[in-house]
């Protein structure tokens, strides 16, 4: 079922639905099922499932010389998204990068995803690779999230790279990311907006944020949103607090803010890493209700191996 069906039959009912991270190579699934087993008593609608790019190595070769090798760390989306659906029974929704692949890939990606039954695609740029200030397009693919947004609603009016008379038109829910923060490489919130508007009417069904952990951020871009004409759904995406490392790590990988509330109460038992969790818990869970009490169809968790942390949360919330 399409996400945008899964709010819809809500009929205001709030949801939960949670991201994993496909396991280091050399794991088996079973790490997967050891952070959603927890979880499914929730009975999320769906989950998403984040997709990696390779990253570039040099290898020394036994003559000496430095041999430039392509290394994914984090193999097996498609693949933990059929065992996901297999294995739950719940819908699963695959990231899809526009780096690494070019426009060939990502259609043959598309092909597979929907030869698999999977209905909801998260359509991204990806970030540069390790290594690199700026990110670049693979030669041959999408320099950016709305040029591979189009492909996928080409797909669906079945208009593929070559034509072919009566073409089978994929059926994929597209969701697009969003920033209540701005993303960090925009110079500000006007131009970021530009951008969503323009992936909206390009044909996005749905938009999930970036972390926040101020909730009137969200608030105060979801009405923006409606005031630029941006009337698809909006799903807040929520992340834990876990460690004291994060309040430095977090604001500069994700470009965010960590309010000073937040900062203070985790300052306090810095010293305490169970009780920085709870910290962390606790901010979350009062974020999550007054996010659901301001009619947030769904809240959306970032697991990110914090997997304790969020049943507490879901536990207390739903």
């Amino acid at each position: 079922m399409k996400v945008s069906e899964h709010l819809q039959r809500a009929n205001g009912r709030p949801l939960i639905s949670f991201e994993v991270l496909p396991p280091l190579k050399g794991k088996s699934f079973q790490s997967i099922a050891d952070v959603l087993d927890p979880l499914m008593e929730f009975k999320p609608p769906f989950i998403n499932v984040t997709y990696h790019r390779a990253e570039t190595h040099f290898k020394k070769m036994s003559d000496g010389r430095f041999e430039e090798i392509a290394v994914r760390k984090r193999p097996g989306t498609v693949g933990i998204c059929a065992a996901i659906m297999n294995r739950y029974k719940v819908d699963a929704v695959p990231h899809l990068i526009c780096g690494g692949f070019t426009v060939e890939e990502t259609e043959d990606a598309l092909i597979d995803l929907d030869f698999l039954g999977v209905e909801n695609i998260l359509c991204l740029r990806g970030d540069a690779m390790k290594g690199q200030a700026n990110f670049y397009p693979e030669k041959g693919g999408h320099p950016h999230a709305i040029d591979l947004l189009k492909q996928a609603v080409n797909m669906n009016r079945g208009i593929y790279l070559e034509e072919s008379q009566d073409a089978w038109r994929t059926n994929f829910c597209l969701g697009v990311a969003g920033y209540p923060e701005k993303h960090g490489e925009s110079p500000n919130a006007e131009v970021d907006f530009k951008y969503l508007k323009a992936k909206a009417d390009a044909g996005a069904d749905f938009i999930m944020t970036q972390m926040f952990f101020d909730n009137q951020k969200y608030f105060d871009f979801v009405k923006n949103c409606r005031a630029a004409g941006i009337n698809i759904p909006i799903i807040p995406g929520l992340k834990p607090l876990t460690t004291y490392r994060q309040l430095m790590t977090l604001p500069k990988a994700f470009s965010i803010d960590l309010p000073a509330d937040l900062v203070n109460a985790v300052e306090k038992v810095k010293h305490n890493e169970e009780a920085i969790m709870q910290a962390g818990i606790e901010w979350c869970t009062a974020q999550s209700k007054e996010l659901i009490a301001n009619g947030a169809p769904i809240i959306h968790y970032y697991t990110m191996s914090s997997v304790k942390a969020v049943k507490q949360i879901a536990s207390q919330v739903f």
